[in-house]
């Protein structure tokens, strides 16, 4: 088996070539809007949640082809997302993924439609006669995809961060936050991934869900600490940008010791969720690994 950084690479270049064939092409009408959606899906990011469903999908016995749309979806979501939340109403920020921001790049109409359409792209992806081995599970996974994304998922997170800048947060507020804002699609990712090879059993969607439960948490929690000690060309976005806006983050409540202390608790959590899947589940044991020690 080959070793994580290799295996990486090679999903990264995979969920890449996968986007690159999903999203319209820049000489299709209207140009811009292809061009800009182009624009901020490909050529950057980590792609974790690709990996995730790819990992998932491994850990279960799934077919990597049927993945691809599950992989992509997620992302595509993601990055939708993030498209959105860099505009003047959200977060304002004008770095993303080592380049100016879509809103930046072109213009902020621009960018609110190069969101909708990445929503509604990553649905069609999903719904690709390909991405499933049956229609009932096809149809759970558009549901778990559509959930995570709205108003009880992601959507609804990042209106409790908007109504709680500037205000103190405690534990299980934050938590709360994060397991709708960040914590859904990471879920959607893993779950989306290990369905894309079939119905699953009880006992191993519930070893998942607390799987991606930990791991979606430590991510937000080096999400913070990482802000508050890494400079902004090695984040590849603007750092110290939380504290300045007064947002609740982990940081708020703890020290950075004892935050990355924490991190390694959630993983430990993580680890042992997926324990039972032996050596099927390493890639989802790594990528738990690589989002608590990382570096960017």
């Amino acid at each position: 088996m080959t070793d994580f950084a290799a295996w990486s690479r090679a999903i990264q270049t995979r969920a890449e070539n996968v986007l690159a064939a999903l999203l319209p092409d820049t000489g299709i009408a209207p140009e811009k809007l292809h061009a800009a959606m182009r624009y901020v899906c490909l050529g950057g990011g980590k792609r974790v949640r690709p990996m995730l469903a790819y990992a998932a999908g491994e850990a279960v016995g799934g077919d990597p082809t049927r993945i691809d749309f599950a992989a992509a979806a997620v992302e595509l979501i993601h990055v939708y997302s993030l498209t959105h939340d860099d505009l003047p109403c959200m977060d304002d920020d004008d770095l993303r993924r080592g380049k100016p921001t879509c809103h930046v790049a072109y213009d902020e109409a621009t960018a609110l439609l190069v969101g909708d359409a990445l929503q509604s792209l990553a649905f069609e992806a999903l719904a690709h006669p390909a991405a499933a081995t049956a229609a009932d599970v096809q149809v759970e996974m558009l549901r778990l995809l559509a959930r995570a994304s709205g108003s009880r998922g992601m959507a609804g997170g990042q209106a409790v961060d908007l109504a709680a800048t500037g205000r103190a947060l405690d534990l299980a507020e934050l938590e709360f936050m994060h397991i709708h804002k960040t914590g859904a699609l990471i879920q959607a990712a893993v779950l989306l991934g290990a369905l894309a090879g079939g119905a699953l059993e009880t006992t191993t969607r519930e070893r998942l869900e607390r799987y991606a439960r930990c791991i979606g948490l430590a991510f937000q929690v080096m999400d913070d600490v990482l802000d508050a000690e890494t400079d902004t060309a090695t984040l590849g976005k603007t750092a110290g940008k939380d504290a300045a806006q007064g947002k609740a983050t982990y940081l708020t409540l703890m020290n950075v010791k004892e935050a990355r202390a924490y991190a390694h608790e959630l993983l430990n959590d993580a680890l042992e969720a997926i324990q039972p899947f032996g050596a099927a589940g390493q890639r989802l044991a790594e990528i738990a690994r690589f989002i608590v020690e990382r570096s960017y």
